[in-house]
C-alpha cells in the first residue's frame, strides 16, 4: 500500500484526531466503506486473534519440587488413609482392580494401581459438540472457558435484586453462550427451581441446554434413577444411540466424591452407569478450604489431587481409557465467617496450581475461575473474575468452568454479567496467546520507512492495516471512547450496554437448535418447562 506524502503527525494528539488523516492516506478504490468492509470481514479461524484451545502454560506457581511432594503426599494419602462409603459396585470394581478394602470400610489404594491406571488414562481427548466446529480439543495445555455452578438465582440488575432461576432462564443462558465467541462450551448454570419434579428438572436442564446451543453441554443428574430417562432424551437430540455414541455431546460434571476422602455413593452408581452410556466425565472433587479441606492451600491441592487420582483408578478400572476430566475443584473459605470466597486471590492460586497438577499427569483439567462474590457486575466483580480467569488460562487449565456470569460465590447467575465476560474473556484470551516473536514482527522495514521515508507514524501503514484484526481484540461492549465522545453519545453505562446486547441476542431467535420434529417429539415425551 502506498503512503501518501502527508505532513509528519504531532504525536501527542489524540488517536481519535488523526484517524481522518490515516484514511486520507489510504485512499484505494471503492472508498472508505469497503476499505471499512474489507478489515472488519470475519476471519478465517487460524487467522483469528484468539480462539478455543489456544496454549496456555507460561505460569506455574508451583516449582517442579512442589509438584513432585503433592504427588508423593496424594499417593500416601490414598495409601495410608483412603477413601470410605463406596457403594458396593464400587468395592467390587476398585478391589477386583487392586485395592484394598480395609476392616474400617476404607478402600485403600496402592502406589503401583494408580500409577497403572494412570498410564492408561486418556490423555489426549475431544469433548464434541452437536456442531463439530465447536468441539473441544483438551490435548496438552490448551484452554477453554465456560459456564457451570448451578446457581439457584438469577441476579436482576435493573431492579439490583435477586429472584429463582427458572428453565427458562436456563434455555436463554445457554442461547445467550450459543452466540458468544469467547465462551466456548455451557454447563448448567443454574438450577430450574420452577421444575418440582427432581426427574423433570433433570429432563428441563438438559434440553433447555441442548436446545439453546450447539456447543459442547454439561450437566448432573440428581438421582441415578433418572439416567436412563435422560439418555432417552439425549439419544433422541442426538438421532439414535449410535449417532450419541460416535460423538457424544453431553457430559456428566460428577461429584462422586464428599470431601475430606469419603466416596458419594449415588454420583458413583451415576458415574458407572455415564461411563457404560459412553458419557464422558468430569471427576470433581470440590473440598472448601478450611473447611471441607485443610486450610493450607498446599494440602487443600493434596486432598483434590487424591480424591481425583481415586477417581481415575475407578474409571479406568470399568473402562481403560474412558474419557474424564481431571476435576481438582478447590474452593476457598473467608476463614473470619467461614463463608465460600469464590473471588478471592488464594482462590486463583488454588486454580492455577491444579492446573498445573494436572499438565503434571498428563491428563486433562478442569477447575474452577471467574467466580464473584459481588453482588453485581460492578468494579469487585470485574477485578474478581480477571484475576482468576487469567491465572487459570496462563497456567494452561483446559476446562475453565464457572468462567463468567456466577455472583454471590455461585449462588446467583447474571444475564448481563455474561455478556460482559465475553469481553472479559477475550482479554484474558489475548494474554494467553502471548507476543509472538516472528521474523516478520521484529522486521525493521516498516520502521526504517516510517523514519527515513514516510510520515513519522504508522497510522495507515501496510504492517499496521495487516495486523490489526489478527493481532488486535476489540470488545463488543466495553467503552473505548474519549471523554469527549462518551458525552456526546450520551454517556453510556456499561451494564446498560450488556442488557441491550442480551436484548438482541435473545431477539434473534427464539426457536429451539433442534429440528422442529425432534422438538414435537421431546415435548410430547416429557413436561418440558420452556
Amino acid at each position: 500500500m502506498e503512503i501518501a506524502a502527508e505532513p509528519a503527525l504531532d504525536p501527542t494528539l489524540d488517536p481519535a484526531a488523526v484517524l481522518p488523516v490515516m484514511e486520507k492516506q489510504n485512499r484505494r478504490s471503492g472508498g472508505r466503506a469497503n476499505r471499512v468492509a474489507v478489515r472488519t470481514a470475519p476471519l478465517a479461524d487460524n487467522l483469528r486473534p484468539i480462539r478455543p484451545g489456544m496454549s496456555g502454560g507460561q505460569y506455574s506457581p508451583l516449582t517442579q519440587a512442589n509438584v513432585l511432594r503433592i504427588h508423593e503426599a496424594a499417593l500416601d494419602a490414598l495409601e495410608t488413609i483412603g477413601l470410605s462409603q463406596a457403594p458396593a459396585s464400587g468395592v467390587e470394581i476398585l478391589t477386583g482392580a487392586g485395592a484394598i478394602l480395609g476392616d474400617d470400610g476404607r478402600i485403600r489404594f496402592p502406589r503401583a494401581l494408580v500409577e497403572d491406571m494412570l498410564a492408561v488414562a486418556a490423555k489426549d481427548i475431544t469433548l464434541c459438540a452437536r456442531d463439530p466446529k465447536f468441539d473441544l480439543d483438551l490435548s496438552g495445555t490448551r484452554v477453554h472457558y465456560g459456564t457451570a455452578g448451578a446457581a439457584v438465582h438469577v441476579v436482576d440488575v435493573e431492579n439490583r435484586t435477586y429472584r429463582e432461576s427458572t428453565a427458562q432462564d436456563l434455555y436463554d443462558a445457554a442461547r445467550i453462550t450459543h452466540a458468544l465467541d469467547n465462551v466456548h462450551f455451557f454447563q448448567r448454570a443454574m438450577v430450574c427451581r420452577d421444575v418440582t419434579d427432581n426427574f423433570d428438572m433433570d429432563i428441563n436442564t438438559i434440553y433447555a441446554c441442548c436446545a439453546g446451543t450447539t456447543k459442547h453441554v454439561g450437566t448432573s443428574f440428581s438421582d441415578p434413577s433418572h439416567f436412563e430417562g435422560c439418555m432417552d432424551l439425549i439419544h433422541m437430540i442426538a438421532g439414535g444411540e449410535d449417532k450419541w455414541r460416535a460423538r457424544p455431546f453431553v457430559s456428566n460434571s460428577n461429584c462422586f466424591v464428599v470431601p475430606p476422602m469419603k466416596f458419594a455413593e449415588e454420583s458413583c452408581i451415576t458415574m458407572e452407569k455415564c461411563v457404560r452410556a459412553g458419557m464422558p466425565v468430569l471427576l470433581l472433587s470440590a473440598g472448601q478450604a478450611g473447611a471441607t479441606a485443610p486450610a493450607p492451600l498446599a494440602t487443600a491441592i493434596v486432598q483434590a489431587v487424591a480424591e481425583c487420582l481415586a477417581g481415575v483408578v475407578y474409571v479406568n478400572a470399568m473402562a481403560p481409557g474412558h474419557p474424564a476430566i481431571f476435576g481438582t475443584w478447590p474452593f476457598v473459605s473467608d476463614l473470619r465467617s467461614g463463608a465460600m470466597s469464590g473471588g478471592s486471590g488464594e482462590q486463583a492460586l488454588l486454580t492455577a496450581g491444579c492446573a498445573q497438577m494436572h499438565r503434571f499427569y498428563g491428563l486433562p483439567g478442569g477447575a474452577a475461575a471467574g467466580i464473584a462474590d459481588s453482588k453485581l457486575p460492578d468494579m469487585q466483580a470485574g477485578w474478581e473474575q480477571a484475576i482468576s480467569n487469567t491465572m487459570a488460562g496462563l497456567s494452561g487449565l483446559n476446562m475453565v468452568y464457572e468462567a463468567v456470569g456466577m455472583h454471590a460465590s455461585l449462588l446467583g447467575f447474571c444475564m448481563e454479567s455474561l455478556v460482559l465476560g465475553d469481553d472479559l474473556l477475550g482479554q484474558v484470551l489475548r494474554c494467553v496467546r502471548g507476543i509472538d516473536v516472528t521474523e516478520d514482527s521484529v522486521s525493521l522495514d516498516a520502521m526504517r520507512e516510517v523514519c527515513l521515508e514516510g510520515p513519522g507514524h504508522y497510522l495507515g501503514h501496510p504492517q499496521t492495516l495487516g495486523v490489526m484484526q489478527t493481532e488486535y481484540v476489540y470488545p463488543a461492549v466495553a467503552d473505548r471512547t474519549s471523554p469527549k465522545e462518551w458525552a456526546e453519545i450520551g454517556k453510556p453505562d456499561l451494564v446498560q450496554k450488556a442488557i441491550e446486547r442480551k436484548n438482541r441476542i435473545l431477539a434473534q431467535s427464539t426457536r429451539p437448535l433442534v429440528d422442529p420434529a425432534t422438538d414435537a417429539a421431546i415435548r410430547k415425551a416429557f413436561n418440558i418447562y420452556f
